[in-house]
């Protein structure tokens, strides 16, 4: 495989220059343009002619740019690349879009989770990694070619009660409950929220899920994807 290259949309940049740093390489440049009328163009400002293209892009909304904007980028970019006969480009995506319809709850409920992979694979992507997706199975499923999940919460977890620790505030918690890890910090309430799995007729439905305790308690940490950068 030929040399790699590196690059990171949108708001990544720090990201992708951490990334650049440890692997010891240059993040290159690509230049965009947003015109009046709300279309866009990207591409990268180097060869990649022969060159196994890296990728990374959160698909997370932000208030810059909505999801089906950052994802309709992605898929121009890669568009490009391929046309610049990059010989592989693998995206990075940390916060994958829609991977939680994944399932049919009626009869036609969209499989959206499907459908961003066979866009993907269709302008060119030939590996895929992302992080914490919903559904670990129906994500490996929905992608023919390769695609690579980690789960990361175990790690974030670790981190939030070394911390913690440190400052004398947290200590992990003796018997969680939540897959994937969880943490206590004393004297913090649970906040009420709510476990909706599906909608009917634009409504959410769902029951609370825990419920609000005055008493210090455990603060439970089920998943990191919403936390990486927009």
């Amino acid at each position: 495989m030929n040399e790699l290259c590196l690059f990171a949309l949108g708001g990544y940049r720090d990201f992708g220059l951490r990334v650049a740093h440890c692997l010891g390489l240059d993040l290159l440049e690509w230049e965009g343009w947003t015109f009046a009328d709300g279309e866009h163009r990207a591409n990268p400002c180097a060869p990649v002619r022969g060159r196994h293209v890296v990728v990374m892009q959160s698909l997370r909304a932000s208030r810059a740019e909505s999801v089906d904007g950052k994802l309709c980028r992605l898929l121009f970019f890669i568009g490009v690349l391929k046309d610049g006969a990059a010989e592989r480009v693998t995206v990075v995506v940390p916060y994958l879009c829609y991977a939680r319809q994944d399932r049919r709850d009626d009869l036609r409920d969209p499989l959206t989770s499907r459908y961003v992979a066979q866009l993907l694979e269709a302008v060119g992507t030939d590996r895929l990694l992302t992080l914490d997706v919903h559904n670990p199975a129906a994500f490996q499923n929905a992608f023919r070619h390769g695609a690579e999940h980690l789960e990361t919460t175990g790690l974030f977890v670790e981190h939030i009660a070394g911390a913690g620790q440190a400052a004398g505030g947290l200590r992990p918690a003796p018997r969680a409950r939540c897959r994937g890890g969880a943490a206590v910090r004393p004297c913090q309430p649970f906040r009420r929220f709510r476990r909706d799995r599906h909608r009917a007729g634009g409504d959410a439905l769902g029951r609370p899920a825990v419920r609000h305790h005055a008493k210090p308690t455990r603060t439970i940490v089920p998943t990191v994807s919403h936390c990486w950068p927009r």
